[in-house]
């Protein structure tokens, strides 16, 4: 595993944290337009100055706040659901079928796949805090375990989640004028008017493509993972019981309140109530949008949780995982910005469209995606700055906008293998270190990316 150590060693030397490059990627984009799209007839002062005018309207985008805001309550309310005793207890259940490494691997990777399809904040902790108690439940029973190979099987819902229902690219087409809006100072009245209003997940994350290439990444890497297990050898385990949930009592008239699960339970039936009765017609149309998913989430958290101070002592854990992008957010959006307001976007497009064809476009959409990522590892952040380009590119070659799109979120996730932010929740909860997992991700990152390859190229 040299090659792996080298990479690691690569990444502690020379990548900052993800906040300053988010700083450095607005310095260099500010050079950029700067040197690349400055009207001849303005000064470089009076240019420059303009710039830092885009660069603020961007930051404090309305929509695009929303946007943020969106995003982050999708990984905090999908950390609160795991952190619920039904949820809990069908860990502590899974983790029975657990007897060797090879068949630890094969349940942890699989189940966490099918989780992060679903939700990506929900998969991310699933997978941490299952690996985790497979680990105990090894160390309890004296079972001989791989344990990195655990944990990084629990790290492979990151490697699915952006073609799944709360993938941020997918998500935000579904609803109506996302795609114009972003677009809107981009492009040509003629290429706006081939915008759809909406491109819904019959197009995308339920298109037969998709799922057949989830199902096949999902086959695939739960059998590596076995085979990877099968060749492993034992590595030692000293874990203390990780408490996914604690019991509360109530002394005072308040804390009976905020224990209450009657109270509870009405809160939350009230709001699922409401949220069928708001989303049933959408649900039936396969228009996902990030409110219906975050509505479900916050009803079905409080009932599972059954008292508002379970509930909120669940969020206060959670919370912390979403720091590291809370003012990230914005400082993309402010890239956005200048990119969409100097021109920057027509042109990397135009580059592009120059070099690709109908048939190469969604690859070079996809390891372009994948480069990315390792800068910006945020995938809503990565749409807000490469979106419209991928739009633009393909509107011009006639590319369907479906196809390009899901080539953009195959490459953002299947980088994730490489890009170690993410994995820091992960890390944190299951006592790994990175250069740990970091072995087994790359092997899982490289098979991976050549079945979203050939999945581009067959459909």
């Amino acid at each position: 595993m040299n090659i792996t150590r080298a990479i690691e060693n690569v990444f502690k030397k020379y990548l900052p944290s993800p906040f300053t490059i988010a700083i450095l990627l607005t310095f260099l984009t500010i050079f950029l337009a700067l040197f690349f799209t400055r009207p001849a007839d303005e000064s470089t002062i009076e240019y420059t100055l303009q710039i830092l005018k885009f660069w603020e309207r961007g930051i404090w985008s309305t929509s695009l706040l929303e946007f943020s805001y969106q995003m982050m309550l999708i990984l905090v309310l999908g950390h609160v659901l795991v952190l619920s005793k039904p949820v809990s207890n069908l860990i502590l259940k899974v983790t029975r079928f657990c007897k060797d490494t090879a068949t630890s691997a094969a349940i942890v990777a699989s189940i966490t796949m099918l989780v992060a399809f679903f939700n990506w904040g929900l998969g991310l902790i699933f997978g941490a805090l299952l690996a985790r108690k497979v680990a105990e439940h090894a160390q309890r029973n004296n079972i001989q375990l791989n344990y990195p190979i655990i944990g990084a099987a629990g790290y492979m819902g990151l490697m699915v989640w952006h073609g799944g229902i709360s993938g941020s690219a997918p998500i935000k087409i579904n609803e109506d004028g996302h795609i114009a809006g972003i677009m809107k100072n981009v492009s040509s009245s003629d290429i706006l008017s081939q915008i759809p209003e909406v491109i819904d997940y019959s197009q995308t994350v339920f298109s037969l493509s998709n799922l057949l290439i989830f199902f096949m990444v999902l086959i695939t890497i739960t059998g590596l993972f076995y085979m990877l297990g099968k060749k492993s050898n034992p590595t030692e385990i000293h874990l203390q019981e990780y408490k996914m949930y604690e019991q509360t009592t109530a002394k005072t008239r308040a804390e009976k309140l905020d224990n209450s699960k009657i109270l509870a339970l009405t809160f939350g039936l009230l709001i699922l109530i409401a949220f069928f009765y708001r989303y049933f017609e959408q649900i039936k149309e396969l228009k996902i949008t990030p409110n219906l998913i975050n509505f479900l989430m916050l009803g079905l958290g409080i009932i599972l949780h059954g008292s508002f101070k379970k509930f909120t002592n669940a969020i206060g854990e959670s919370i912390s995982d979403i720091s590291g992008i809370l003012i990230q957010f914005p400082l993309y959006f402010g890239i956005m910005g200048i990119m969409s307001n100097s021109g920057m976007v027509s042109q990397i497009s135009d580059f592009f469209v120059s070099v690709s064809t109908i048939t190469t476009l969604p690859i070079f959409t996809f390891f372009s995606a994948g480069l990315v990522n390792i800068f910006v590892p945020s995938g809503g952040g990565q749409w807000v700055i490469q979106g419209p380009i991928v739009v633009e590119s393909a509107l011009q070659l006639g590319v369907p906008l479906n196809k390009a799109i899901m080539a953009l979120a195959y490459g953002d996730q299947v980088t994730n293998m490489l890009q170690p932010f993410w994995a820091l929740p992960l890390l944190g909860i299951t006592k790994l270190k990175a250069k740990e997992i970091l072995p087994y991700t790359l092997i899982a990152m490289i098979v991976g990316s050549i079945i979203y390859i050939v999945g581009l190229l067959m459909f």
